[in-house]
């Protein structure tokens, strides 16, 4: 009888997926996904004009599930926005907050590519193996940087039943050795996912020339003057949408838009500083003063609450020199503006959304924040944060030259880190110190008219970003599945926000979490916090060996800011949350803890697949452009030879040969006029050229150019030498080379230099593009010895730590 029961149940799941357009499409099991095709009829009948035709297979949303949109900023601290008493108005922000709800206990895993991985996961980021960043994975499960398919992300699950899906801006999910066109595709956007993917694959862009993919291909940017991504990517997601329900009106979708903002580069244009200027005059410590008495005022934080210590590296405003603050006050000027540009276009998305009819039963989740703000600009911020990757200082006096182009294509700025402590009030610390709320609590605002009745609410129950996947999938009523593209999946870990839509007074239902980046260690359960800060984002060594880091215990259920450490009062409940948090993280594939700094950087040291592992040549071809930094040979910190064969036209050639990084870094080889020369552009603070004096005539000819390191550390600068077909025809010093890294998205590429130019007078993009032919480049490394191999080690500790 159980048998017959049994099959009985399964012929009506086969029988619902024939009858779409009826009620028993509702009986379909959806836990298991792409839902089967139903098994295709077999016929006698020769005519089928005498036989009935099935009705087509199609997997539809269930009836009335809404649209849903998360828009996810970057590096925005929990103060930042006028909505959650900041300084900074944000119209669109605010707007959604009015006719919804604000979330003011709600956190993300404190650096980005983790919470973006854990957020479209539903699991904690370890579980997705998102233990950090992308570039700085290790061997380690939990630090990989691979997706697992066992962690489908929410978008798959959508996708599969019957949403349209598109994803718009900053990526950061893809393991660095498959960003090239080798693959594999798989953790990729329109792999994950997503049916349209618009933006950048890596952490940062160059908001003026962005590199930029359309699902899996380059995109070239326009010849536009006043092009900026953050209205491009606008401009393409309203488009998409209008597009998308133009032709399927019935469809739902499901919309990620994740703005480069306000991560560094702060490039904003020019009239949106303008309206800044003086606003932020009275200085960062006040600014904390005036964003409390906001929050408490509007009731964001409670009554009583007081402002957490600020880390001892910040300086007090009042001690500061004029020169300082006068700097200063320009950085947080342009930074206000950039969050005011970007509140701007995503109130543009929206309003598309409103035109179209469906804002009502759209689902919006407004996330102010992947982390807190970024305090990685360090004590004086930077004219170009690349200066900071490659371990060199900027001082004020030479900022101070240049505060007038702060925020224009000319710059690659980012601001002092005390602007970070302020935007983060009233919390302590910032991005990266995952054992802090400054780190991990940012606002969020979920609108939904026809699902959510309470409007200006506030909700303070414990939220994560691991809880937005859940609440997507009780809200389009689907059952999180068990099985997706065969394979079986691991339990979501986050818990729906769903239960507090219409309840603020609802019992909270997410009380236990633990929070790890790079050491600094937490773990939330029940209204209490214990944590250890076990590195700042600018200390270049952890203060402690993991097992003898100091722990504090705070009770946040009268202590909103982390103000009052109770250690000493309770060290039992400390004991008893210590053995909690090791045991989530053993549970979550935390363990071991690996707070490595600059060691991580390199895929060899700790286990990281690499492109170029081993290899001491590369040879390329015109047409080959666009390869990041991870996946092309690395030629730091070492001697090399560059050899092109090239073919001259008639009347000369000019432009690009191979080039890699840009305007603030990187190398190029290239004829201009035709005339070989090659260029190496040191943080776009020193310039220096190898050049030769005649012109290549007509016909091929082999360019080559040896640089000889000196050795003896990082950094070092060596010889140059060009040579024509075997014969020397210049020579000159290169004094200093970059270390670290030349960009996080300018790539190599042969025939042309993509993005921002190496060489101003080649320029860029099409007016670099060489005239002539490029058969092939060679690029061989060779290091210097034993010695300064070692010395090289050396200073690879003493690189200061930084993540993007």
């Amino acid at each position: 009888m159980k048998c017959m029961i049994h099959g009985l149940s399964i012929f009506v799941v086969l029988m619902a997926s024939w009858s779409f357009g009826t009620n028993a499409e509702e009986m379909l099991d959806r836990t298991v996904l792409p839902i089967p095709e139903p098994k295709r009829p077999v016929y006698t009948e020769l005519d089928a004009r005498n036989v009935k035709m099935p009705s087509h297979f199609q997997v539809k949303a269930p009836a009335g599930a809404p649209n849903v949109v998360i828009i996810l900023i970057d590096d925005l601290g929990f103060g930042a926005t006028s909505t959650f008493g900041g300084p900074v108005a944000t119209p669109t922000l605010d707007s959604l907050a009015q006719n919804g709800l604000r979330y003011t206990n709600f956190h993300t895993t404190a650096l980005c590519s983790p919470t973006r991985a854990a957020l479209k996961a539903g699991r904690n980021h370890h579980t997705v193996n998102m233990g950090f960043i992308t570039e700085m994975a290790t061997g380690f499960p939990g630090n990989t940087g691979q997706i697992p398919n066992a962690t489908a992300p929410v978008a798959e699950m959508l996708r599969l039943n019957g949403y349209s899906t598109a994803a718009f801006g900053k990526w950061h999910e893809t393991a660095v050795w498959e960003a090239s066109v080798s693959g594999p595709y798989d953790r990729w956007p329109t792999r994950q996912g997503f049916d349209k993917f618009y933006g950048f694959i890596g952490g940062e862009t160059n908001q003026y020339a962005p590199y930029l993919y359309d699902g899996v291909a380059q995109v070239e940017l326009p010849a536009d003057p006043n092009y900026h991504f953050m209205t491009d990517m606008t401009d393409k997601a309203v488009a998409w949408i209008e597009y998308q329900k133009a032709l399927t009106p019935d469809k739902p979708f499901f919309v990620y838009f994740a703005p480069g903002a306000t991560h560094a580069p702060h490039h904003v244009p020019k009239e949106w500083i303008a309206k800044w200027k003086g606003k932020f005059d009275q200085g960062w410590d006040r600014l904390r003063e005036e964003t409390l008495a906001r929050q408490i005022e509007m009731g964001i934080v409670p009554a009583g609450t007081k402002l957490a210590p600020k880390p001892q590296a910040i300086k007090d405003w009042d001690k500061l020199s004029d020169d300082e603050k006068r700097l200063f006050t320009r950085q947080i000027e342009v930074f206000a503006a950039y969050l005011d540009y970007t509140d701007h276009e995503i109130g543009r998305v929206l309003e598309a959304i409103e035109a179209t009819g469906e804002a009502d039963n759209t689902l919006v989740f407004y996330i102010a924040g992947d982390n807190g703000t970024s305090g990685e600009g360090g004590e004086n911020g930077m004219f170009n944060e690349y200066t900071y990757f490659n371990g060199v200082h900027e001082q004020v006096p030479d900022l101070l030259k240049v505060i007038d182009k702060w925020g224009s294509p000319e710059t690659y700025p980012h601001m002092a880190a005390g602007w970070s402590v302020a935007l983060d009030a009233p919390f302590g610390w910032m991005k990266q110190v995952a054992s802090d709320f400054g780190g991990t609590r940012t606002g969020m605002v979920v609108h939904w008219p026809k699902g959510i009745k309470a409007k200006n609410g506030i909700r303070s129950q414990f939220g994560h970003v691991i809880d937005i996947a859940p609440t997507i999938l009780e809200a389009a009523g689907l059952p999180e599945p068990r099985m997706v593209d065969g394979t079986p999946q691991i339990p979501m870990e986050g818990v729906s926000l769903a239960y507090t839509f219409d309840d603020g007074n609802a019992k909270e239902r997410h009380t236990t979490q633990y929070f790890e980046i790079a050491g600094n260690r937490a773990i939330y359960y029940d209204g209490w916090f214990a944590r250890t800060v076990h590195r700042a984002p600018w200390e270049p060594k952890p203060r402690n060996p993991l097992e003898n880091d100091v722990w504090e215990l705070y009770d946040v259920r009268s202590d909103f800011s982390l103000a009052s450490d109770v250690a000493a009062q309770n060290p039992g409940k400390l004991a008893e949350l210590q053995t909690l948090f090791m045991k989530e993280a053993e549970k979550h594939h935390v363990l071991p803890v690996d707070d490595r700094g600059v060691e991580r950087g390199i895929a060899a040291m700790v286990g990281r697949p690499d492109l170029m592992g081993g290899r001491t040549s590369l040879t390329v071809a015109e047409g080959m452009t666009g390869m990041m930094e991870n996946v092309f040979i690395n030629v730091k910190n070492k001697s090399k030879t560059i050899t092109a064969e090239v073919d001259i036209p008639e009347g000369s050639a000019s432009g690009t040969i191979i080039a890699q990084g840009g305007r603030f870094g990187g190398w190029s080889l290239y004829l201009k006029d035709g005339v070989p020369a090659y260029d190496y552009n040191f943080l776009g603070m020193q310039r220096s050229s190898v050049t030769a004096t005649k012109q290549l005539p007509p016909g091929k000819a082999t360019v080559r150019f040896d640089f000889a390191y000196d050795g003896g550390g990082m950094g070092k600068g060596g010889t140059g030498t060009l040579f024509v077909n075997d014969e020397q025809v210049a020579q000159g010093r290169i004094e200093h080379t970059q270390a670290v890294i030349f960009s996080a998205d300018e790539t190599a590429d042969v025939g042309i230099d993509l993005g921002t130019p190496v060489v101003e007078s080649i320029g860029s993009e099409a007016k670099s593009r060489f005239t002539g032919h490029i058969p092939k480049v060679t690029i061989e490394v060779r290091d210097t010895n034993a010695k300064a191999d070692a010395a090289v080690g050396k200073a690879q500790q003493e690189v200061v730590h930084r993540t993007e």
